[in-house]
């Protein structure tokens, strides 16, 4: 009997302002460590956050741009966790009231087209980054900390490795599109998180996996595939699939475990008590409307209609 692999994308694109989401240091990468972190940013005693508009405004676009409901009313919450390069102990994110809810994005997987919908997309904050090839020691750059991300989240609708790079590749056409992310993924602006799991067909959903921080579409599709075959050879060897957290490694073109997979009560979520809730208003909703360029699938539909192309 045959395997079906299901997966679910997890994608953090980085919106493009000129200044962080809850600070106005600066986003520009490249900078020597640590000079474009403001008080805000490494969490000195006292200092509270201020939304940037921006970025509110390109979460808003993104919305629009695969027909998604925009709440008028979204909560910040603290998503709690340690980590060295997460100065405050919590992360802003958002978690029960999202800024986007729903809506779909249309794939082409070789002659074969598909429509994906999504669950959510909610604005947070990125953390720092840890550097571990300083000899001896680890250190921390918190350039990174605070800059504004819009994660999106698919429904577990895809199937393989094939369909999640064909999602992920035209999720990354779009954000750069309408203008909210670089999509420069060799610099971080643009990474997947990959759950996989498998089942037999028409049974429920197997155990899922989490391969963090996929930013190749080729690494992508080899880290599913190795992945999916990897649970295949737990489960058909009588064994039980784990809920984890796993890193792929590119030159061994393996996954490798991380560490045990959280669920969302292991984040504690409660609303951050130093951020008003966000609404937004129509007017403000109707003007970014107005200003939106033509999708690319909807030029791509009317140059075949009209220039009679394939």
């Amino acid at each position: 009997m045959s395997w079906e692999v299901v997966v679910g994308i997890e994608t953090h694109a980085q919106l493009l302002t000129r200044s962080k989401i809850f600070s106005s240091a600066s986003t520009a990468f490249g900078a020597e460590p640590n000079t474009q972190a403001s008080a805000v940013d490494i969490a000195l005693p006292g200092v509270l956050p201020v939304i940037n508009k921006g970025a509110v405004e390109h979460a808003i676009r993104f919305g629009l741009a695969v027909g998604g409901s925009i709440n008028p009313r979204s909560i910040f919450a603290r998503k709690n966790y340690f980590y060295p390069d997460l100065p405050k102990g919590y992360q802003i994110s958002q978690y029960e009231s999202p800024i986007v809810q729903g809506g779909s994005i249309r794939i082409v997987n070789g002659d074969a087209e598909k429509t994906i919908h999504l669950t959510r997309a909610h604005l947070e904050e990125d953390a720092g980054k840890s550097v571990h090839e300083l000899k001896g020691m680890s250190g921390i750059d918190l350039n990174r900390a605070g800059t504004p991300l819009l994660e999106i989240v698919s429904e577990p609708e895809l199937r393989g490795a094939k369909e999640a790079v064909a999602y992920a590749r035209a999720l990354h056409t779009l954000v750069v599109w309408i203008g909210i992310c670089d999509g420069n993924m060799q610099e971080g602006s643009f990474r997947c998180d990959a759950n996989v799991s498998v089942r037999r067909p028409g049974e429920k959903l197997g155990t899922r996996c989490e391969i963090k921080n996929l930013n190749s579409f080729r690494f992508m599709e080899r880290a599913i595939e190795f992945e999916a075959k990897r649970q295949i050879e737990v489960l058909e060897d009588g064994g039980k699939v784990e809920q984890e957290t796993r890193l792929y490694d590119a030159d061994r073109d393996e996954t490798r475990s991380m560490r045990s997979k959280e669920d969302a009560q292991d984040y504690r979520y409660f609303p951050d008590p130093d951020l008003l809730p966000l609404v937004v208003t129509q007017a403000m909703i109707d003007q970014i409307r107005r200003d939106m360029p033509e999708l690319p699938d909807v030029k791509r539909e009317k140059y075949q209609r009209d220039l009679a192309l394939s």
